[in-house]
């Protein structure tokens, strides 16, 4: 009997914000995912920014394939082949329920279903992030206005913007109707009702713990600000050779500028509990179905959030806060196995995510893609899954392995070396010292030869 799939994505959650990756959030649900399964923590969005990131692991084509280097009027063509139709057209039920951000579609969300149907999900609840939900309508914003809850949700989003980006208050929306809130409960109650016959694969796409920080209470309070972990000061060491897109992200961010990053982590965490929360609501839904022993669980986000680190909010940089992703996957086999528990330092990019759940289905993927299953690294813990992760943003490269990362800038200059083994938090860039020229020329190899093996006509 095929498994059922139950994919739980996030959006903006970093690989360090969960209990089992980090000592400052607590996510038993998400946690025991991971207790019964293997954890990669050296997982690597293959672009730090939304639209790019969803339309690579929807098609398993990097940016510099797929032409989308940033967030952007872009949409994917509608049949474009995935292995989420792959996996449906096995013989599986599939279904979204969230943000997708793959198409563009227009003011309401309800009237372009069809374009999710071609690229392979039968049953769709679909939402668009906190900021887009002020102007798009959805099932989740009509039931808003039917509730008296829009227009004070439109007014709080409006005053989080210019000057109060990083104001940090609790939603306008109740907690029942917080968009993860929603989003948790559609995929809940969709699995609570499910009687066909065919098995399911079912995707729940949160929207947070994107900012803007809202969370709402009792999360709002659950964390207090001097309890979060300090923000990683940007370095003061003087810069040598060629710059690139993070130096135009620093010049943007004064060195200081970021004054509540406590509070903004505090606010960040409760969101991240809330999510948790709503995931165990799923995982029992699914033991009360008696599933839970045929269910293949992938959890993983698109990338991630600085939270005040170096300085800096959101995402857009190779950093580690926000170029690295939680990668956790749990099957029936690892639960049974000596392998449950266990972690991988395997270099993974987050569109492995695709064919990995295409092979567990039985799927098989014929059109030109570049992302590779993981299930041999699951049945075999000798196995390397790659030997670096490949991430890209605004036609630059990050190459990173178990010891090094290194930033090229559009001119493909190397403007970043970082050893990663002795300095995790990147406060050393190694730019410009002649002992390491001979490894950037190695790294610099690695990387046109990964771009020349994943070009396509």
């Amino acid at each position: 009997m095929r498994p059922n799939i139950l994919l739980i994505m996030c959006d903006q959650l970093r690989a360090d914000a969960l209990g089992c990756t980090g000592n400052w959030v607590k996510t038993p649900h998400i946690d025991r995912i991971a207790a019964d399964g293997i954890k990669f923590t050296n997982c690597v969005t293959n672009s730090p920014v939304c639209l790019p990131a969803r339309i690579s692991m929807a098609t398993g084509r990097y940016p510099h394939n797929t032409g989308v280097w940033d967030n952007c009027p872009y949409e994917l063509p509608e049949g474009t082949p995935t292995w989420m139709a792959a996996i449906r057209d096995s013989g599986y039920r599939t279904s979204v329920f969230g943000k997708t951000a793959l198409h563009r579609g227009g003011p309401d969300l309800r009237k372009f279903e069809y374009k999710l149907h071609s690229y392979g999900l039968d049953d769709v609840d679909e939402i668009r992030g906190p900021h887009a939900s002020v102007d798009v309508i959805c099932h989740m914003t009509e039931r808003w206005k039917l509730l008296g809850l829009l227009d004070a949700f439109r007014e709080d989003m409006k005053e989080r913007g210019g000057k109060n980006r990083t104001l940090v208050r609790p939603s306008a929306l109740p907690l029942a109707e917080y968009y993860d809130v929603y989003v948790g409960q559609r995929a809940k109650d969709y699995l609570h009702n499910y009687n066909r016959a065919e098995p399911w694969f079912c995707w729940v796409s949160f929207a947070g713990p994107h900012e803007p920080w809202d969370t709402p209470e009792p999360y709002a309070s659950r964390y207090r600000p001097q309890d979060m972990p300090d923000p990683l000061p940007r370095p003061s060491v003087p810069r040598r050779g060629p710059t690139g897109e993070l130096d135009r992200r620093f010049a943007e961010s004064p060195s200081g500028g970021i004054r509540n990053a406590k509070e903004l982590r505090a606010s960040y965490a409760g969101k991240v509990s809330l999510i948790d929360d709503q995931v165990g609501q799923i995982l029992t839904e699914i033991e009360t179905r008696g599933e839970s022993d045929r269910t293949v669980i992938l959890f993983t986000s698109d990338h991630g959030e600085m939270n005040g680190d170096y300085d800096l909010i959101h995402k857009s940089n190779f950093l580690n806060p926000a170029v690295r992703v939680p990668f956790i996957i749990s099957t029936p086999e690892i639960r049974k196995s000596s392998r449950s528990g266990t972690a991988s330092a395997s270099p993974v990019e987050w569109f492995d995510a695709g064919p990995t759940l295409a092979e567990v289905a039985g799927a098989k993927l014929d059109y030109p893609q570049f992302a590779r299953s993981i299930v041999p690294s699951l049945q075999n813990s000798q196995t390397e899954h790659r030997s670096f992760g490949l991430s890209e943003l605004l036609q630059e490269v990050m190459y990173l392995d178990r010891n090094w990362k290194l930033m090229l800038n559009r001119k493909r200059e190397a403007y970043r070396l970082f050893d990663m083994k002795n300095d995790p938090d990147e406060m050393n860039d190694l730019i410009g010292i002649a002992e390491h020229e001979p490894m950037i020329r190695e790294l610099k190899r690695e990387i046109a030869g990964r771009l020349k093996e994943t070009e396509t006509a």
